[in-house]
Order: C-alpha cells, then sequence, then structure tokens
C-alpha cells in the first residue's frame, strides 16, 4: 500500500501560543511502507502546554524512528510489542511531566492520539480528546472516543449530543497526560482501506465544521493529488478561524492508495 500525506497547524485568533504540536512519517520498509502521525494537544489553561505536547511528540517520534524501524527490517513487530511499546511512552511521560510540574509548581499535559498503518492494519493510541477519523467516498467514521465531561455524560444518557456541543464543560477531560494520576490510553486496531484518508486533529480542529465539509475537502474524491490534500487542511483551517473557534487549530491527513 501507498501513502501520501499533508498536515497543518495554525495558532488560531486569539491565543498567544500553539500548544499543538504533530508530525508525520512515511518510510519504506522490507515489507512495504509504513505510515505513522501522532497529534497532541497541549492543555489550554494549563501552564507549558506546549511543552507537553513536544516531548510527548519527540518520545514517539523517537519510538518510530529507532524501536518501529529496527522492528520492521528484522520483521520482529508485534501488536503486543506495539501496545507495550506505546502504553510504556505515555507512561513514563506522564511521570515525567508530572515531575516537571511538581519540580516547578505548576500543571502541564497533552492528548495525544497516534496511529501507525503498516501491513494493512492500523493502530491507534488515544488519550483525551484530539480525534482520528477514517474518511471513505460514502462515510466519515469517528475511529476514537473522547475521553471527555460531556462524552461521558452523553454515554450515560444524562445529556444530549446537542447539549453536549454547547455545554461550557465540553473541554474538560477525564484524563491527559502529564495531568493524571493515572493514565489509560486507548488501543485500537482495525483494517487499513485503499483509497481512504485517514485523519488526526486537535478539537479546536472539529468545533466549527460539519462532517459533510471535512469530506468535501479532504475525502478521497476530493484529494487526487497531494496538492489538493494540502489546500483541503488549510482551506478547512481557515474556514473554523473565519467561525471564531478560540483554540489552536491542526490537522495532519495520510492518504492510501
Amino acid at each position: 500500500m501507498e501513502f501520501t500525506a499533508s498536515y497543518n497547524t495554525d495558532i488560531g485568533i486569539r491565543k498567544s501560543t500553539n500548544q499543538d504540536s504533530l508530525a508525520v512519517r512515511i518510510v519504506d520498509t522490507p515489507t512495504g511502507k509504513a505510515a505513522f502521525a501522532i497529534i497532541c494537544d497541549g492543555m489550554g489553561g494549563l501552564a507549558k502546554g506546549e511543552l507537553a505536547s513536544k516531548e510527548v511528540i519527540y518520545a514517539f517520534c523517537e519510538w518510530f524512528d529507532e524501536e518501529f524501524v529496527k522492528q520492521a527490517c528484522k520483521d520482529t513487530f508485534t501488536m503486543k510489542s506495539l501496545h507495550d511499546d506505546w502504553d510504556n511512552i505515555i507512561q513514563v511521560m506522564n511521570q515525567k511531566l508530572g515531575n516537571y510540574g511538581a519540580d516547578n509548581n505548576l500543571m502541564l499535559g497533552t492528548t495525544v492520539s497516534a496511529m501507525l498503518m503498516y501491513k494493512g492494519d492500523y493502530y491507534i493510541v488515544h488519550v483525551g480528546d484530539s480525534r482520528v477519523y477514517e474518511l471513505t467516498t460514502a462515510d466519515v467514521k469517528k475511529l476514537t472516543k473522547d475521553q471527555t465531561f460531556v462524552a461521558r455524560e452523553v454515554a450515560m444518557g444524562r445529556m444530549t449530543e446537542e447539549q453536549a456541543k454547547v455545554d461550557p464543560r465540553r473541554s474538560v477531560l477525564l484524563q491527559c497526560v502529564g495531568a493524571s494520576n493515572v493514565v489509560q490510553p486507548d488501543f485500537i486496531k482495525g483494517e487499513v482501506k485503499k483509497n481512504a484518508v485517514y485523519l488526526l486533529c486537535s478539537d479546536g480542529f472539529r468545533h466549527q465544521i460539519s462532517d459533510d465539509e471535512i469530506i468535501d475537502k479532504l475525502g478521497p474524491e476530493a484529494t487526487p493529488s497531494n496538492d489538493e490534500l494540502q489546500y483541503g487542511c488549510v482551506y478547512l483551517t481557515e474556514l473554523v478561524k473565519n467561525r471564531k473557534e478560540t483554540d489552536n487549530i491542526s490537522v495532519v491527513v495520510v492518504k492510501t492508495f
């Protein structure tokens, strides 16, 4: 399977720093290409959110560049090794950021949503309320579940989806890396589809636009080349800003063919 990728990140219209961080990798291995994408949203309102997101991105990219590439070359990659590696990164970073915060009398934290596509399957690790979507010609499918107060209330039947969208607590997280005593990531596995677009975004990207608008600009039919993929990322970012989104805005897309 082949991959192409693009991304865009923007400080937005109100904040003084961009606390989002992202990365994307596409590499050749002896058993085919692999794609890796990650997005982290440093916690708004918590000091040093930009530091937290960048540190977690660095840790995951170091794993991909060194450990994953080694496993792919030796053909020793397994789902269990991936699960163990990713969980270890998150637990170590949660402790490291927590200790840094305690030493400096501040709190810092970040969401993390990372995705690896390899040998026809995708693997996702997820903490917080950044999201991963699968865009096909017919559908926009959310692959992650928001770990937020309002998402829990909706799941328990105590709040409707419409109420959750406007509730002032919509960005209150149940856990994040760096500011939670215990972090229990979601791990998700699925089959990679050809001619699909896999989209990772911070919550600022998605609040002001619809699924139809996303697929209209970033769906497989709208992105025959990497130029259109990049255009869609920038167009939707500017659309979100024009609709007065106040958060940082970030998106990463990987298209399969």
